[in-house]
C-alpha cells in the first residue's frame, strides 16, 4: 500500500489533533546517548510531515558519482531493471536482484567476469518467475532466494548458470503486502553456516491497521537451513534490511527504515548491533524510552526495555544497503568500517539521503558520525530532482565496493588507486 492511501480506521483513531501537535511540538528535544555519543532530536511535529518525492533525470554529460580523493568511480554494468540487490558467490559469480516496488522484472542475472578484467563474459538470466526478491545465498548444494512472500531454497552446483524455476520449494512462508510496500526480504547465515537470519519490514507505519496485521514482522527471524525451528531473533524494527557480521567480533548487525510523519528530522534511520531476544521499539517507541505521541501508554513493558540504536545515519534516508569492509585494498581507515546505502527521502522538505555512507570502526565499535562516501545523486539547485538511488553496498573479493543504483538501472564500482 501506498504512503499516499486513504487513512484507514485506525489511522484515524490513532490521530494526534492539532492543539496536541503543538504543544507536543514546544516541548524541549530529547537527548539519548549513542555508541558514538549524545545524539539530539527534536520533539514530534516540530516541523509539519511533508510529501516530497524525487523525480529521476538523467546525468549530465560527462558526470557520475563522486567518491573521496584517491578513489575512482567505474560503471560496471547497466540496462538492468531496478537492481537493487547483489550477492556474489563462493566462485566470484555475481548475483543481481532485479525488483522493485510495483513488482518490476521479478528475476536474478548472473554476471561472470572469469578472468577479472573488470568485463562480464556471460550476463544470463539466472533464474525468472520470482515475487520481488532480495536477499540471497549459496549454502552448500542450495541457492536460496527470499522472496517478499517466502524463502525458497533450489539445488545448485558450482558455476551453474541456470535454475528452474519449478525446482524451488518454498521451506518459509513470510507475510507479505503492507505500507509503502515494506516488501525486501534479505537473508544471511551465521558463520556455522547451520541458521538463516531473515529481515521482514513492518506492514504499516506505526501500527494503524492492528497488530494482528505485524504478526513475524518488524522482526528479524532465524530459521534452521530446511526453514524449520523458527524463532523471533529481535523484534521492534520496523523495516530492517541490510544485514552483515562484525568482523572484528561476530556480531550481527542491521540497517533500519524508522517511522514517518512526525517531521522532518524524526525519527533517524539507524545501524545496530542487533542482540537477540532484544526489543528496539517499534511501534511504541524510539531511541529507547521516546514514545510515540500517536500510540502514548499503549505498551509501557516494551517501552520500558526498547534499546537504543548504536548509530543514527539521518531521518528519512531510507538506508537500505549495509556491508562491513574487511578487506586491504581501501587505506586503513576503511578497514572494518562500514558502508551504508541511503535509498533517500520522500517524507521531508529538504531530500535526504541518495548516498553512500561510511561509518569508522576500531575494535569492533563505531567511533564517528556517519561522512560522505558516494555522492552526487541529487541534481544542484533543485529540490526533487535526482539521477539514481543507492541501495546494495557490497564488498568484492579483490576489495572493490559495488553500489546497486535501481532507479538508475546501474551498477557501480568504486576502486582505490594504490
Amino acid at each position: 500500500m501506498s504512503f499516499l492511501a486513504c487513512k484507514t480506521k485506525e489511522e484515524k483513531d490513532m490521530k494526534v489533533s492539532d492543539g496536541e501537535k503543538e504543544m507536543i511540538s514546544q516541548k524541549p528535544a530529547d537527548t539519548v546517548q549513542t555508541a558514538i555519543g549524545p545524539l539530539i532530536l527534536p520533539k514530534p511535529y516540530a516541523t509539519e510531515s511533508t510529501v516530497n518525492v524525487n523525480k529521476l533525470v538523467a546525468w549530465p554529460e560527462g558526470t557520475m558519482p563522486m567518491a573521496p580523493e584517491g578513489f575512482t568511480v567505474t560503471k560496471l554494468a547497466d540496462g538492468f531493471k531496478n537492481p537493487r540487490w547483489t550477492y556474489i558467490g563462493p566462485n566470484g559469480d555475481m548475483f543481481v536482484c532485479e525488483a522493485n516496488t510495483k513488482g518490476s522484472a521479478g528475476l536474478i542475472t548472473l554476471l561472470r567476469d572469469s578472468n577479472a578484467d573488470g568485463t562480464f563474459e556471460i550476463r544470463e538470466t539466472f533464474l525468472d518467475d520470482l515475487k520481488q526478491p532480495l536477499g540471497m545465498l549459496i549454502i552448500g548444494d542450495y541457492f536460496y532466494v527470499a522472496n517478499t512472500d517466502g524463502l525458497y531454497k533450489y539445488p545448485y552446483k558450482t558455476g551453474q548458470m541456470k535454475l528452474k524455476p519449478s525446482e524451488g520449494e518454498k521451506i518459509v512462508n513470510l507475510p507479505a503486502g503492507g505500507y509503502n510496500h515494506h516488501w525486501t526480504r534479505n537473508i544471511i547465515s551465521n558463520k556455522a553456516q547451520d541458521k538463516i537470519y531473515i529481515s521482514v519490514g513492518s506492514s504499516s507505519n506505526v501500527g494503524e491497521y492492528g497488530m494482528d496485521e505485524e504478526i513475524r514482522r518488524a522482526n528479524i527471524l532465524e530459521v534452521d537451513l530446511n526453514g524449520q525451528n523458527e524463532k523471533i531473533y529481535a523484534s521492534g524494527l520496523r523495516n530492517p534490511v541490510g544485514m552483515d557480521w562484525n568482523p572484528a567480533n561476530g556480531e550481527l548487525w542491521t540497517v533500519v527504515n524508522e517511522r514517518d510523519e512526525l517531521g522532518d528530522n524524526l525519527v533517524p534511520d539507524y545501524v545496530t548491533s542487533v542482540k537477540e531476544g532484544a526489543f528496539y521499539g517499534w511501534p511504541y517507541a524510539y531511541y529507547g524510552k521516546i514514545e510515540d505521541p500517536r500510540l502514548k501508554g499503549k505498551a509501557p513493558e516494551l517501552v520500558a526495555k526498547t534499546l537504543v540504536p548504536d548509530v543514527s545515519v539521518g531521518p528519512h534516508t531510507a538506508s537500505l544497503g549495509l556491508s562491513f569492509y574487511n578487506k586491504n585494498r581501501f587505506p586503513a581507515k576503511y578497514k572494518n568500517g562500514m558502508f551504508v546505502g541511503q535509498h533517500g527521502s520522500w517524507n521531508r522538505s529538504v531530500l535526504s539521503g541518495y548516498r553512500v555512507v561510511f561509518i569508522p570502526f576500531e575494535n569492533g565499535k563505531p567511533t564517528g558520525e556517519p561522512e560522505d562516501f558516494l555522492t552526487g545523486f541529487i541534481a544542484k539547485n533543485s529540490e526533487t530532482d535526482v539521477y539514481g538511488r543507492p541501495v546494495a553496498v557490497t564488498v568484492t573479493p579483490s576489495g572493490d565496493l559495488l553500489v546497486n543504483d535501481d532507479a538508475g538501472n546501474t551498477i557501480w564500482k568504486v576502486s582505490y588507486n594504490k
